[in-house]
């Protein structure tokens, strides 16, 4: 492996840095700024490796935009390289989220009129997000017919298991119906990794996925439950940081490791934070167990994305081509918009609407994001405002 300098580390810490403090706006958003910084402005890498390094990234189930950030600190610096990228980056927004959740468990603010306008603005920004993401994954009648049977599915389980299966069978069915699509073409990218490499971590990817929830059965322990639970929900998310939403509600709210309103309300905050929205994950684990629960939840959500890439990299150039994988993954992409439908009526919807006034503020939340195209943190901010505003008057 290249031997590269402390300065050379160092910068790409203090660029990815300065990337998790002021990339609001979500994944799309995150992917623009990259491109300035490293593309553009660093040349880091040319705008056709940057586009492939996206569809690679589109293709693995975890945070796209944080893989593609990981991906380009391996270009630039190897493993090193993309650990220092995915700290600076998540850094500031698992430090925000964790100050949140100290916050709000040392204060009763369960009936507070901010609390439940954090929830409010979630529906929002989740009906906004399927909005989005259904012009690009469902944009025919077949895909649309994927998205509404899996929600249906879903709406009728409250097992992550039964979520597990519709988004295999959905991939089973996508590689049946679009397996005569046609691929885009691109450029063969260089990673400072070996095929053997490759092997050993999704060797490690798939061994961690299957032996966990054993572990979690045999041994008795909050942090191993912690580790089962983020490492198996952030192995199993496509399409982006929104989708984590139901997976991960259907994992701790059940069980009584986080209540419903605590739920919301940090996704709701998380909202307003910079960074990707894995790092809700933080939130959660600092309200289940602590700050030490805060720091072995966002590893485990992470460490995924860390095995994927380091498996699928050395073998891209050969799977980019492959027709019954982009087929398949097609009909995954399809699955992931029915599953943020159900989870847009429960738990957001039951648990967040409870008068006219709530559904008032949502309007209003949701216009600011969808026909004023204001960013997510000041809308966050704004709703929040108006529903202690109009708690005070009413």
């Amino acid at each position: 492996m290249k031997a590269y300098s402390f300065k050379h580390y160092l910068e790409i810490f203090v660029v990815a840095t300065r990337l998790g403090l002021t990339s609001f706006g979500g994944p799309v958003a995150h992917l623009g700024f990259f491109q300035e910084e490293y593309v553009k402005r660093r040349k880091w890498l040319d705008d056709r490796t940057y586009a492939d390094l996206i569809a690679l990234c589109q293709f693995l189930p975890g945070p796209a935009s944080s893989q593609v950030g990981i991906s380009i600190g391996m270009v630039r610096g190897g493993l090193p390289g993309g650990i220092l990228a995915w700290i600076g980056f998540t850094l500031p927004s698992v430090i925000a989220l964790m100050l949140f959740a100290y916050f709000v468990l040392q204060a009763d603010v369960g009936t507070s009129a901010w609390f439940q306008g954090l929830k409010l603005v979630a529906v929002a920004v989740v009906a906004h997000a399927i909005l989005n993401m259904g012009k690009n994954l469902t944009p025919d009648r077949p895909r649309i017919f994927l998205a509404i049977v899996s929600a249906i599915i879903i709406l009728f389980s409250q097992s992550a298991l039964i979520q597990i299966a519709v988004i295999i069978l959905a991939g089973i069915l996508g590689f049946m119906l679009f397996r005569k699509m046609e691929l885009p073409e691109g450029n063969d990218i260089h990673f400072p990794f070996k095929k053997r490499t490759g092997v050993i971590s999704l060797f490690l990817f798939f061994g961690f996925l299957a032996v966990l929830p054993l572990i979690n059965q045999m041994v008795s322990g909050i942090y191993v439950q912690i580790v089962d639970i983020f490492y198996r929900v952030g192995s199993i998310v496509f399409g982006g940081g929104h989708v984590v939403l139901p997976l991960l509600e259907k994992e701790v709210v059940p069980n009584g490791l986080i209540s419903e309103e605590l739920f919301l309300a940090g996704y709701g905050a998380a909202q307003a934070v910079p960074g990707p929205l894995f790092t809700f994950s933080s939130y959660l684990g600092m309200v289940i167990s602590g700050f030490g629960g805060g720091i072995v939840a966002v590893l485990a959500m992470f460490l995924p994305s860390f095995l994927l890439l380091m498996g699928v990299l050395p073998f891209w150039n050969d799977l980019r081509t492959k027709h019954s994988i982009r087929a398949a993954l097609t009909g995954v992409n399809a699955a992931v918009v029915g599953l943020l439908l159900a989870a847009l009526y429960d738990p957001i919807w039951t648990s967040a609407v409870h008068s006219t006034k709530d559904f008032a503020v949502i309007l209003i939340s949701f216009s600011l994001l969808y026909f004023w195209r204001q960013p997510a943190w000041l809308v966050v901010i704004l709703t929040v405002l108006l529903n202690v505003t109009l708690s005070l008057i009413s």
